[in-house]
């Protein structure tokens, strides 16, 4: 049964088979390779989950990076608002969104349409491949809705800049949450980021911590008990999400969500960004 504000975290693979033929759901497959531009489409092609609308991270989900952004920039909420009419998506559907990353990707879709004043939006947990775990049906044709009317209430209070992030560092009035692995953070690895490390002061939370062992989110309680020192110990507004390119933050954001906890801001630029003025300080190794 559809829950009376809608599914707004997760959804199971089998609450979307129940509904997969309903006209008044909408789903987004978000799935993305980071070094195979065209990868996410090209599995999208090989089979997918009925009636799905593609999205891409790099055209879709993010305008083009520029010399002083991260990887991954918001896209205009104008253009975004376009696509959204353009695929058919109306202010009073359900949208779901996956992918084969444990939400990895499908959670920025799912940041994305909160941004823009959609709530009913949740992803599906496990991904497409719970879906086919389970035997459920995939399809390779693409279904086409009549252009819709969607009107957008965009809340930019749920994302912060670097210029933000620099002036509230200067008064220590801040805590940023970095969902990357523990190598990149601690720049054992360096090869992935061109410029190995973290912002200083930040703490690791890597958004692999929020799902078990089959790539399934953990339930409620325990995310609440993960992150509940974060928000023991420091108010709403000094708690900022970030990662590499603002996108598998939202994976931590989502996890919170799950949890029961306030809504917190989004670091789009992220590392990417942040990284790549070598005036801006880096802290290596364990924080």
């Amino acid at each position: 049964m559809l829950p009376i504000t809608g599914y707004r975290t997760i959804i199971s693979a089998h609450d979307l088979h129940e509904n997969i033929r309903d006209n008044s759901w909408f789903v987004f497959d978000c799935r993305f390779m980071l070094k195979d531009a065209q990868g996410g489409l090209r599995k999208f092609n090989q089979g997918h989950i009925p009636g799905a609308q593609f999205a891409n991270l790099d055209t879709d989900l993010s305008s083009p990076m520029t010399t002083s952004s991260g990887r991954h920039p918001l896209p205009d909420p104008q253009v975004f608002t376009e696509k959204l009419r353009s695929w058919g998506v109306r202010n009073d559907c359900q949208a779901i969104c996956y992918d084969d990353s444990s939400g990895a990707f499908a959670a920025r879709m799912w940041w994305l349409l909160n941004w823009v004043g959609h709530r009913r939006v949740a992803v599906l947990d496990g991904g497409i491949d719970k879906w086919s775990e389970l035997g459920f049906a995939l399809e390779t044709k693409t279904t086409a809705r009549p252009t819709s009317v969607f009107i957008a209430e965009v809340d930019d209070f749920i994302w912060v800049d670097t210029n933000f992030i620099q002036r509230r560092m200067q008064v220590g009035d801040i805590t940023l949450l970095d969902a990357r692995s523990h190598e990149r953070f601690t720049a054992i690895d360096q090869k992935t980021d061109p410029r190995p490390g973290h912002v200083p002061g930040a703490i690791n939370y890597p958004f692999a911590g929020n799902l078990d062992k089959q790539g399934i989110f953990l339930p409620a309680d325990e995310l609440q008990k993960r992150f509940t020192p974060v928000f023991s110990n420091h108010r709403r507004d000094q708690i900022i999400s970030m990662c590499g390119s603002g996108v598998t933050a939202c994976h931590n954001l989502l996890a919170m969500s799950i949890a029961g906890f306030p809504s917190t801001r989004l670091y789009v630029g992220s590392w990417s960004e942040w990284s790549k003025d070598a005036n801006r300080p880096v802290a290596t190794g364990e924080a």
